[in-house]
């Protein structure tokens, strides 16, 4: 199986993605955050360098995804999605002016190209953070160039993600709130993450 965990930045999704595969004995694909070569100067310069980002997360995604297809003796819990790229991130740069037009014109059609070969997660896990519990998560874990992201950034990702969600049709859609939860430290949340993975899982 392909099961991917989508969300915010902050959300968790790195360490849930993490704990779920150690638990299952799944085998993990993470996000290409650590020697991205965009990441940093997108969060200081978002109108120079946010075609760059996309084309360069994109092309990692997509990767993935072929490795994913390629796979078919293991299950996959992936951390962050190809569908997040253009629905959320690319769609809110574009819509909030930072992006140009021509530019994500462009990034559409190679999406729409890639899209048309690859297959959707047989189950995405959403996990629904707002802003206090995003800008904690970010806050704790330390990382520089994550340290002047704005809320309505942050606000802003959120709305799209809550669109994305209502509207998807193509599999499976376990959406959690997280405000409440710190599964990292407490069991019990994670235990109670797993009995809601489970019965999805007997079902699909």
């Amino acid at each position: 199986m392909h099961i991917a965990i989508i969300g915010n930045i902050g959300a968790g999704k790195t360490t849930l993605t993490q704990m779920l595969g150690e638990y299952y004995k799944w085998e993990v694909m993470y996000e290409a955050v650590e020697g991205n070569p965009y990441l940093a100067d997108f969060y200081q310069d978002m109108d120079r360098w946010a075609f760059n980002l996309q084309i360069y997360f994109l092309n990692t995604r997509f990767a993935q995804v072929q490795t994913i297809r390629a796979t078919t003796y293991a299950t996959i819990i992936q951390d962050r999605t190809i569908y997040e790229d253009a629905f959320i991130f690319a769609r809110n740069l574009h819509e909030s002016g930072v992006m140009t037009e021509r530019d994500y014109q462009t990034y559409l059609l190679l999406f729409e190209s890639i899209i048309r070969t690859v297959s959707q997660p047989d189950l995405l896990i959403y996990l629904k953070a707002d802003i206090p519990k995003l800008v904690s998560q970010i806050k704790k874990r330390g990382r520089d160039f994550e340290a002047d992201i704005s809320t309505d950034y942050l606000s802003s990702l959120n709305h799209y993600y809550d669109d994305f969600v209502r509207n998807y049709d193509h599999g499976k859609i376990l959406e959690i709130d997280v405000n409440q939860m710190d599964f990292a430290a407490n069991a019990d949340d994670f235990k109670h993450i797993v009995t809601l993975l489970n019965k999805e899982l007997f079902y699909i």
